[in-house]
This record gives C-alpha cells, sequence and structure tokens, in this order.
C-alpha cells in the first residue's frame, strides 16, 4: 500500500470508534516488513455483501452512480448497484487526478454532488474497502487528439499561464499546454522567465518534442524567433 493509500486509511478510520483491548475481525492487506508490521482492514472482512461486491468487479467495467460527497482527496459515488459502505458516503470513490485529463483547481469544477457519472473500475483498495474509479478514462484524451494533429516542428500561437523558476508554461490548445524550458524562452541567455515573458503574453513557439506516454508538450519561444527572422 502506497503512501497515499496508508494516508487515507489512517484519515478515515477515527480512532475514536476504538478502544483499547477490543477485539476485532481483521483482514491483513499488507505486510511492512522494515516496520515488522501488519496493517488490517476491518471493513473488508466485517462487511461480506461489499467484499464479494467488490472482488467480483474487473478492472475496465464500466459502472454508474451518484456523487454522494467532494473532498480535498477525492470524491465518493454511491453506485447503482451494490451495498452501502459501512463507513464511508459511498463504495466508489474517484481520486483527483482521476477526475479529468485536464487541469482544475477544484473538485467540484468537474463535478457536483448529486451529479449522475459513468466511471470506469480500476483497482479494488482492500484497505478502504472501496472501488477505486476512474472518470476521466471514459472520457477521450484531449492531449492524444492533439497529438494526432500536430508535428514536431510546428509553429503554434500560444498563451503563457504559469511561470517557473525553470521556465513558462503556454496554452496552445483548449487544455493543453506545453512547457517552454529557460533556455528555450530567448535567443541570449537569461536567469528567470519574468525577464521576457508574463502570464497572459501571447506567444508564438515551437513544437520540440510530443510524449504521448507522459502526455508532455515541449516547445521553444527562441526557435519560433528564429524562424521569423
Amino acid at each position: 500500500m502506497d503512501g497515499a493509500s496508508e494516508g487515507a486509511a489512517s484519515r478515515r478510520f477515527p480512532a475514536a470508534s476504538m478502544e483499547a483491548g477490543q477485539g476485532i475481525t481483521a483482514e491483513v492487506t499488507a505486510i511492512d516488513l522494515d516496520q515488522a508490521q501488519a496493517r488490517p482492514s476491518m471493513t473488508a472482512t466485517e462487511n461480506r455483501e461489499l467484499r464479494a461486491f467488490l472482488n467480483s468487479l474487473r478492472t475496465g467495467d464500466v459502472l454508474s452512480g451518484r456523487i454522494a460527497s467532494i473532498e480535498r482527496f477525492g470524491v465518493f459515488v454511491v453506485l447503482d448497484e451494490g451495498p452501502d459502505h459501512p463507513v464511508f458516503p459511498g463504495v466508489g470513490f474517484i481520486t483527483i487526478l482521476e477526475l479529468s485529463w485536464r487541469h482544475f483547481e477544484d473538485a467540484s469544477d468537474i463535478v457536483q454532488v448529486g451529479q449522475r457519472v459513468s466511471c470506469e473500475f480500476l483497482q479494488f483498495d482492500t484497505a478502504n474497502g472501496e472501488a477505486r474509479l476512474s472518470l476521466r478514462a471514459t472520457r477521450p484524451d484531449p492531449f492524444q487528439a492533439f497529438a494526432d494533429s500536430t508535428t514536431v516542428g510546428q509553429t503554434l500561437q500560444g498563451r503563457v499561464t504559469k511561470l517557473i523558476p525553470f521556465g513558462a508554461f503556454v496554452q496552445v490548445a483548449d487544455g493543453i499546454a506545453g512547457l517552454v524550458h529557460l533556455q528555450e524562452l530567448a535567443e541570449t541567455p537569461i536567469e528567470a522567465p519574468e525577464e521576457v515573458v508574463q502570464v497572459d503574453d501571447k506567444v508564438v513557439v515551437v513544437v520540440t518534442e510530443i510524449d504521448r506516454e507522459r502526455r508532455r508538450l515541449a516547445l521553444s519561444r527562441r526557435q519560433a524567433s528564429t524562424a521569423l527572422d
């Protein structure tokens, strides 16, 4: 179980619900050899109906339901088929990453409580006894469509959306932004992107790399300036 999953498990099972010396029935879901600890999950074993339902799901299954709760770490979904969860607002859970292909500031920018959704089943989270879901997997990836119609060396117009110490992000299409590294921002060496561009500036760039697997786009403002001379 990764750090994020472990944190979610400890966050969602309040210590106040148990007492020292209390006997429980639990399933061991992970063993940490370095710490010599076994991490149990009560949810996975105490509710046989829930466990049977989650074990029946297969990766790629499309499940429908209703958004039950929006949290800073993800979204809970009440599934149309399957039992209620004994602890959480819903059996289904969508992490922030799996909500949308596009950049967004808050989960409520993508979904609202009460909204009906169809999601792809990713895996059975045995630590929390929930179905991990992906909303974005059921929708076209705009980056792949962009990559189909764009080639390395192509000149594009865009808008600067963010400045970082080693470069600037430029949006060149709806939901598509690429990184212009510091050395590619100007023909002469600079120490900070603010020396040549600001957020909301309109710029011309050249595509230098399209990484489909990592969904990364590399751009050059310097090469575009050279091409225009």
